[in-house]
């Protein structure tokens, strides 16, 4: 048997055997091998990877919006139209309530949830009513991911009654791609199937529930549009209370009063984009709001060209001022038909922190009144100076 020498003496003799062959390897060789280490060296990792054998740590936990507490964070829809998409958390339960503004959104949707839900489940997902800017999301064409799609779905509350024509085609992508995920077994329930059946309250926490409100358009038609038949929500944690009304204007927001005993709020969010035609007076009397934020492209021609009726209106600021100033945009149109935009507050994300209302804001955290967009376009209410 060799020696431990004698074996170490073969392994030097042998590299030395192997540098004399190199050597005498001309330039071109020489490179010619390099590649080929190189080559081999490549197929080796491609391989380990492949098979398992060794892979990077990498860290895709999900990051919560606040530890334990009721979050609302309100979305950038990723285009230059207005959109709603609000996310909202308590502890490990994700909600999210609408996926405007286009189907071109659902990337810009995802991404987020991709890194702030507590796991590949929405507990429930809420459908205001049947418009694009408030339904693209749900509603693709067949052989395109919705988002019902992307995730695992526990229950979804919808509208209860809408104007749209059963050959409108996104409505009838909205309602195979909600009866799919329904197959999938997702529970569902209409908003007037939550008030009729007793299950208008869902616990989320041991002090947090999310309460579908009563509202005549669940049961009648509007007269026109799909504005009036949004679902309405009341989240409430603890003493503090958050009021969500899709895009309900004014005649709702009148039955949304009579039929329920609404509370002073912490947060709503700006009824139908800040329009004119929403948060009215007789709602803001009773419901005087703490912070309001706005989803919209502020100064769009969206959907008019007179300036003062573009969100948010001259009106709605005249009607909100009175009550706070702890106003936010998400998004601010640059040149709409170039379809340039830029944020405002951008990303915003509403929590309750030592009892007082706190707003968290990607882009920045100045009040609507405080903006250059504000000072340009508006005129400075009363209240507000």
């Amino acid at each position: 048997m060799a020696s431990k020498n004698s074996s170490g003496g073969g392994q030097r003799s042998v590299r030395r055997a192997v540098k004399r062959q190199v050597k005498k390897l001309s330039t071109g060789q020489k490179v010619i091998l390099i590649i080929v280490l190189i080559v081999v060296l490549a197929v080796c990792v491609a391989l380990a990877y492949h098979f398992g054998w060794f892979s990077p740590q990498e860290n895709n936990t999900p990051t919560p919006i606040s530890d334990g507490t009721m979050s609302f964070t309100f979305l950038e829809t990723g285009n230059k139209y207005a959109g709603d998409s609000i996310f909202v958390q308590v502890g490990n339960i994700d909600i999210l309530i609408d996926a405007g503004s286009k189907t071109n959104s659902i990337p810009t949707i995802s991404k987020f949830l991709n890194e702030h839900m507590a796991d590949d489940l929405l507990d429930y997902v809420i459908v205001t009513h049947a418009h694009e800017d408030h339904y693209a999301g749900f509603a693709t064409s067949e052989g395109t991911d919705s988002l019902f799609d992307l995730y695992k779905v526990g229950t979804i509350i919808d509208f209860s009654m809408t104007n749209q024509k059963d050959t409108a085609a996104m409505y009838q992508n909205y309602l195979r791609e909600r009866d799919e995920a329904i197959a999938r077994g997702a529970n569902h329930l209409t908003a007037a199937e939550c008030i009729q059946q007793n299950k208008a309250v869902y616990s989320l926490s041991d002090t947090a529930t999310m309460r579908v409100l009563d509202s005549k358009y669940y049961y009648e038609k509007a007269s026109s549009g799909e504005n009036e038949h949004s679902v309405c929500l009341l989240f409430t944690e603890g003493d503090h209370h958050f009021l969500f009304t899709g895009d309900l204007e004014a005649a709702g927001e009148r039955e949304l009063v009579k039929r329920n005993n609404l509370p002073q709020v912490d947060l709503y969010k700006a009824g139908h984009h800040g329009s004119k035609t929403s948060s009215s007076a007789e709602l803001m009397e009773v419901i005087q709001p703490k912070v309001i934020c706005v989803t919209c492209n502020a100064g769009s021609p969206e959907y008019t060209t007179e300036a003062e009726n573009q969100f948010p209106t001259q009106a709605f600021i005249d009607r909100v001022a009175p009550y706070t100033s702890r106003v936010y945009v998400t998004t601010l149109s640059i040149d709409y038909k170039a379809g340039t935009y830029t944020s405002m507050n951008g990303v915003i994300t509403v929590t309750i922190a030592g009892g007082e209302v706190v707003v968290n804001c990607s882009e920045n955290d100045t009040v609507l009144k405080d903006t250059d967009w504000f000072r340009e376009n508006r005129t400075c209410p009363a209240a507000w100076q």
